[in-house]
């Protein structure tokens, strides 16, 4: 039994094939597409589908948006997901639609040593909940909590509430973000992502006069759709120190930071804090400075409680390929037996 799974996002498309007989980590087939160029999900697809020409009977996608009634818009995108027409469209027995941090969520109890770094080692409590948080094209958030024997992922949409800034820097930026900007609402996300947060933050500094943008630099970003990888590399060019890339990448870190802490104590997450999305892999040097463990743990009177609380980031960056899997798999057994 083959069950197509998927990984939606903005900027890109992840499409592969898993089956019972191999189980959740071997996964087979795998395409990337470019999201924006097309104009549905139907589309990839069916493209994906004429390529390996494989048998499906169900499909796990995990999509970057919030799902209901088994429709999902995709966050960043026009493409409206729906399972009844997907099962239709393409004649398989189930259709799951998953949150993208559901599915990296339930990927997390089936990872093993070498897909995660740990920044803290803290104190595991036994069935205890599990945060994720995972910057990437947006932000996601999600949690795990124990449900008799097993782990259940849930899907947040806490990504999208109010910035709240912990100290002066912050405040002037949430203030330049609506009154220079002139957003209404200043979400984590706007300032916590890949092409949106770090060009929210980058022209914040500039902007501000808080640090000076180089000829260079200028020239090297003019016209780039996405400035994130450019501005990481510089950050972290110890060769060419740049120093507004490198006061921007540290305003992310402390952003993220603070983040990550504000969603532990909201899921009472003892059982870990876990980093994921594209960005975390690539700032793992900065996300182990002692700097980034003292914001997350700035809560007050629950420091020492954020104090015990592992911290690991994922490496893997199939992670939410993983948990679709998971799902896809068990979704297609209980359909099997019903």
């Amino acid at each position: 039994m083959n069950v197509l799974i998927g990984d939606l996002g903005g900027t890109k498309t992840i499409l592969a094939v898993v089956s019972d007989e191999t189980g959740p980590r071997t996964i087979l087939y795998e395409k990337t597409y470019p999201s924006n160029r097309y104009d549905s999900l139907e589309t990839i697809i069916n493209e994906y589908l004429q390529e390996v020409a494989v048998q499906i009977d169900h499909a796990c996608l995990a999509v970057a948006g919030p799902i209901t009634h088994g429709r999902a818009t995709i966050t960043n995108l026009t493409w409206i997901v729906d399972s009844d027409r997907l099962r239709s469209t393409f004649g398989w027995s189930s259709v799951a639609l998953i949150n993208d941090l559901e599915s990296v969520a339930y990927a997390i109890p089936i990872l093993e040593s070498s897909d995660v770094q740990t920044i803290h080692e803290g104190s595991v409590v036994e069935g205890g909940s599990i945060a994720v948080i995972a910057p990437g094209t947006g932000l996601g958030e999600g949690f795990l909590t124990m449900d008799g024997a097993s782990y259940q992922a849930h899907a947040s949409e806490g990504a999208h509430v109010s910035f709240g800034p912990i100290n002066r820097l912050q405040t002037d930026l949430l203030i330049y973000l609506r009154e220079q900007k002139g957003f209404d609402h200043v979400s984590y996300e706007r300032v916590c992502s890949g092409a949106l947060g770090f060009t929210n933050l980058y022209s914040f500094l500039k902007d501000t006069g808080r640090a000076e943008e180089p000829d260079w630099l200028r020239e090297k970003l003019a016209g780039c759709e996405d400035p994130t990888p450019i501005i990481v590399g510089c950050a972290q060019d110890k060769s060419n120190p740049c120093e507004i890339c490198i006061a921007t990448l540290e305003l992310f870190c402390d952003i993220l930071a603070a983040e990550a802490g504000n969603l532990a104590l909201k899921v009472l997450s003892t059982g870990g804090v876990y980093l994921g999305g594209g960005i975390s892999p690539r700032i793992l040097e900065e996300l182990q400075k002692p700097r980034f463990l003292e914001v997350l743990r700035n809560k007050g009177r629950f420091r020492e409680l954020l104090s015990k609380m592992p911290i690991k980031v994922i490496l893997n960056a199939k992670a939410g390929l993983l948990g679709a899997a998971f799902v896809g798999l068990r979704t297609s057994i209980t359909v099997k037996t019903a």
